[in-house]
């Protein structure tokens, strides 16, 4: 039931930027100032929502548990009947099995059998686990140590009823889909996926199947993008590769603006005479920045045509990725009501040396390796921004900040894992 989608505008004081690079995380703040939600709010069941993005907050309808019940097999009994020092025995008054609740409460002095999930009867308190007791005839024998409130599962304990179960804009997990079917709920409010029309740009370019003639290159964007792209939950649109024709080019990206909520392409960002995707955004909308201070992907160009963002990649395969799952995925969580996923990192030891150049942002392929308990992390040999192989084979996204001159040997860097940025 999509109630169909808003156009996102830009602040009307947006200004080209064309003069020092932009820091990354300046990039990332500007994203999050000028971009609102544009995806609506649909219904849809349970089983077709993982993945999808939680419009509103989530209140919880009940107690989790619902009420007191056991969390094993054994016998419930009050903890007063049980003597000081030395083993207690009890009379069976019952059995309560899980969903055949007798409702009757527990008289002083007694115990009554119990499994896993019952209820526990009124004036029950403790619960003893089957393994630690004997059976003497109709007597339950019950050792020496047994704490109060032992093996209880209490009402509420898990989640108060009224309490923010799951907060809007979470991307739905199947833990989530298991805490809204133990709420008894059938269907959830989610955001309607983002429509996104993606292009590959260049008369370079030449689509897998057809023969490749000297001086072109296969397409790999538009392939790894889709992948991304439909990792991210958004609703594409594949518009081919657009030859280095600025008319064309700026045609046909207003065109894809009037019917999506973003327009992505890749190539024909940088300072180039035949880069004309950005000169389109220029000369049909407003231009939100175009040089960002990392490697790679220095030139990416984010903006807006006919009221639609726009952005536009690098067309090195390597930075078409870093550019993507950096900057890319915070216009998308931004468009979709999707809250900003914390990038997770964690620290290994560098075992190589390596010159950088002080303010740009650096993010490195590498690999990991672990010996006597320590993480260690190695530079792919491969550095160019064009090298898929060192996507293929690496591992991580060793994330250089913009202070840092020098990795020697044995500094601690901040990792990221590749698999991790991938949706």
């Amino acid at each position: 039931n999509s109630i169909g989608m808003a156009m996102a505008q830009l602040k009307d004081d947006c200004v080209a930027f064309g003069g020092r690079l932009l820091p990354l995380d300046d990039a990332e703040q500007r994203i999050a100032e000028r971009f609102a939600c544009v995806a609506k709010e649909s219904s849809v069941d349970l089983t077709q929502a993982v993945g999808r993005i939680l419009a509103r907050d989530f209140a919880a309808v009940q107690a989790l548990p619902p009420y007191d019940n056991s969390a094993v097999d054994g016998y419930a009994l009050r903890h007063a009947d049980l003597a000081v020092e030395g083993e207690t025995r009890l009379p069976l008054a019952g059995i309560e099995a899980a969903g055949r609740a007798t409702g009757t409460p527990l008289a002083p002095g007694k115990a009554v059998r119990i499994f896993t999930g019952a209820l526990i009867p009124d004036g029950a308190d403790t619960v003893v686990m089957q393994e630690d007791c004997q059976i003497e005839d109709d007597r339950v024998v019950i050792p020496q140590g047994v704490w109060l409130g032992a093996n209880l599962r209490i009402k509420g304990e898990d989640i108060a009823e009224g309490s923010i179960a799951l907060p809007a804009g979470r991307r739905l997990m199947p833990p989530d889909l298991a805490l809204l079917g133990a709420q008894g709920q059938v269907a959830v409010g989610v955001r309607t996926p983002l429509r996104v029309a993606l292009f590959s740009t260049g008369d370079e370019v030449t689509p897998p199947g057809q023969p490749l003639t000297p001086g072109r290159l296969y397409d790999a964007n538009r392939y790894m993008l889709t992948g991304l792209l439909r990792r991210f939950g958004c609703s594409l649109t594949d518009g081919g590769i657009l030859p280095d024709d600025p008319t064309h080019i700026a045609s046909t990206l207003r065109a894809a603006a009037e019917s999506h909520d973003l327009v992505i392409t890749s190539g024909g960002v940088s300072m180039g005479d035949e880069d004309h995707v950005r000169n389109a955004i220029e000369a049909g909308g407003s231009l939100e920045f175009w040089r960002v201070a990392m490697r790679p992907g220095r030139p990416v160009a984010l903006g807006e045509i006919g009221g639609t963002p726009l952005l536009g990649l690098p067309g090195n395969p390597v930075a078409a990725l870093v550019t993507f799952v950096t900057i890319g995925r915070r216009v998308i969580e931004a468009l979709s009501g999707a809250a900003p996923v914390l990038l997770r990192r964690y620290q290994a030891e560098a075992d190589f040396e390596l010159k950088k150049k002080p303010g740009r942002r650096e993010f490195l392929r590498a690999t990991l390796r672990e010996t006597d308990g320590k993480l260690y992390v190695s530079q792919h040999p491969k550095l160019g921004a064009g090298m898929i192989s060192s996507l293929t084979e690496g591992e991580v996204l060793l994330d250089l900040p913009e202070d840092m001159t020098r990795v020697s040997p044995g500094d601690m860097l901040s990792v990221l894992p590749l698999a991790t940025l991938y949706g």
